[in-house]
């Protein structure tokens, strides 16, 4: 350890004698010292408050309203009290799907310009390759160079290699991350396939749940790291809520019978929550329930469409307890008021189905003790246990999205609307805050850079990059206004423009739409044909980013 001159210069030094004297002398030195100090910084916690720790914390397909400081039912004590210490987004946005998103929150890129415009597949275009490529770094690559710890626990999902056999060169260990405990790509909760440390596969053992083995292994990268005088980033991207339902027994049981009014009734309830806390306007009207389903009283399988809501809500509550036991471990080690903690999901709640022939590296044969899985959505199967693979569905997808229309995988709010809560002692000091300002995951390199005082780079390691899209949010966290810029998205042919107010949107293979987001952020009342010259200037927009940013026709 080394001491400051300031701590020393109150110490008397020994004066002469004997050697006993003199050794006894530099005990009481050594006591005194540690006496003077925090029992934290004892043990190796940073000293220099001016350098702070960076937390990220994704969730993956959380629906807009799916936290209770955003209109939930469901237990999320512990986001909520970062909510309240904190600063909560309202008009945040992702890229509406979990590669395109973890790429963009990795790079500070828009998807297309690091690879990942799409999926795993490689389309053979520079944009859609499905791996990240050489011309992005990643924010845990630059916090390295910086002097940063850099670990990571949970999802990647930016790299189409997967098996031990293959190109690891898209790895977290390979982009930036000293340490890493997770997943390649998406799994079950109670033994995900793709299980590693660093770069050795493992197989789940015991009484194991991932959701809270993410959790679990944050708190000992924060115990690990607070021993070097070094300050650290953690990016915790957690598999929670996305199917398959699969959760523990006695949390599943914290919600039985809460959803038994129904899906229309859950969105009325958490809409006029929202309006209540200031998260949405009580003039954007809330959207009708999704045409593919019907009213919740003619509804069948009841019990079992209930269940599979409760079982989601306890993979919501896993997350956020889990996230609680980070939030006491920084505590403990007293590293709270230094660090930067930002929560945010990969996309909005997804509407999929899931029929018996799933096709994805995620869903086993068999569950640990050999049980054959029930692949698909089949009322005469409960969900929650580990030999079941089902999702919740359509209607319960647009409840999690409230107020807003549309899932993961389109650019209609309901798809790219993301909360955000940040959470930063030192910095934020006026809690329970709520900013209108707007946002993309494009944004959190520009930031985690401005924390950490250093430069995004034109060339690393001898080679070029391209330039980061996003900015700092930092203004934003100390109340601050920041100007708006014109924002993008495409996926699978999904396109958007937001400038300011306005926001131009095409449901492929559509035509485009135009919205006013001040009056009417639930896009109910298409003004298209009101403002051509608007929207003639907003397509001009929209295809200039994309011939920078390697966007493609869908249809090509």
């Amino acid at each position: 350890m080394q001491f400051t001159s300031s701590r020393l210069k109150h110490i008397p030094s020994p004066s002469p004698g004997s050697l006993l004297h003199g050794t006894a002398t530099l005990i009481s030195i050594i006591l005194a010292v540690c006496l003077s100090l925090d029992a934290g910084q004892c043990e190796g916690q940073p000293k220099d408050d001016s350098v702070p720790n960076i937390i990220i914390i994704l969730a993956d397909d959380l629906g807009f309203s799916d936290l209770g400081c955003y209109g939930s039912e469901i237990l999320t004590p512990n986001l909520d009290v970062l909510a309240k210490g904190g600063l909560r987004f309202t008009q945040f946005y992702n890229a509406g799907r979990c590669c395109p998103s973890r790429a963009s929150l990795m790079t500070g890129l828009y998807p297309h310009q690091a690879g990942l415009g799409h999926m795993m597949k490689d389309y053979r275009m520079p944009g859609y390759r499905g791996n990240l490529n050489k011309s992005c770094v990643t924010i845990a690559t630059l916090l390295d160079a910086a002097g940063y710890q850099t670990m990571m626990c949970g999802k990647w999902h930016l790299s189409r290699h997967f098996g031990s056999e293959g190109p690891k060169h898209n790895w977290p260990v390979a982009r930036g991350f000293q340490k890493f405990y997770g997943t390649l790509h998406g799994g079950s909760y109670f033994d995900p396939p793709t299980r590693m440390r660093d770069t050795r596969f493992l197989r789940a053992t015991g009484d194991y749940y991932y959701t809270d083995a993410i959790s679990d292994q944050a708190g000992r990268f924060i115990e690990e790291a607070v021993r070097s005088d070094k300050p650290f980033f953690l990016y915790v991207s957690y598999t929670a809520p996305h199917f398959p339902l699969q959760a523990r027994p006695e949390t599943i049981a914290r919600y039985r019978g809460k959803y038994a009014a129904g899906w229309d009734t859950l969105r009325q309830q958490r809409h006029r929550r929202q309006v209540s806390m200031g998260i949405v306007q009580s003039n954007w009207p809330l959207t009708p329930r999704d045409s593919r389903v019907g009213p919740w009283e003619t509804a069948p399988y009841r019990p079992w469409q209930q269940r599979r809501m409760e079982v989601y809500a306890a993979q919501v509550d896993s997350m956020d307890r889990g996230i609680g036991r980070i939030m006491e471990k920084l505590r403990q080690v007293g590293a709270e008021r230094n660090t930067l903690v930002m929560f945010l999901s990969d996309n909005g709640a997804n509407d999929e189905e899931i029929g018996p022939k799933l096709e994805s590296p995620s869903v086993p044969e068999k569950s640990r003790y050999g049980q054959p899985v029930q692949v698909g959505n089949k009322p005469n199967f409960m969900p929650g246990g580990e030999d079941t693979f089902q999702s919740y569905g359509i209607a319960w997808a647009n409840a999690s999205n409230t107020p807003f229309r549309l899932y993961k995988r389109h650019v209609h709010e309901g798809g790219i609307a993301t909360p955000l809560i940040v959470y930063w002692p030192s910095v934020i000091r006026e809690g329970g805050r709520l900013t209108n300002q707007q946002g993309h995951v494009i944004d959190l390199m520009a930031t985690c850079l401005d924390v950490a005082d250093t430069k995004y780079p034109k060339v690393f390691k001898g080679l070029p990059l391209t330039p980061a899209e996003g900015r700092s949010l930092v203004p934003i966290f100390r109340g601050e206004e920041r100007k708006p810029v014109p924002l993008f998205w495409e996926h699978e042919g999904h396109r958007a423009v937001r400038d300011g107010k306005w926001k131009l949107v095409c449901k492929f293979p559509g035509k485009w739409e135009l919205y006013n987001m001040e009056t009417d952020r639930t896009e109910m009342n298409d003004l298209v044909a009101q403002y051509p010259k608007g929207v003639q200037y907003m397509i001009d927009l929209y295809d200039a980013w994309a011939g920078r940013a390697n966007v493609q026709p869908w249809h090509n």
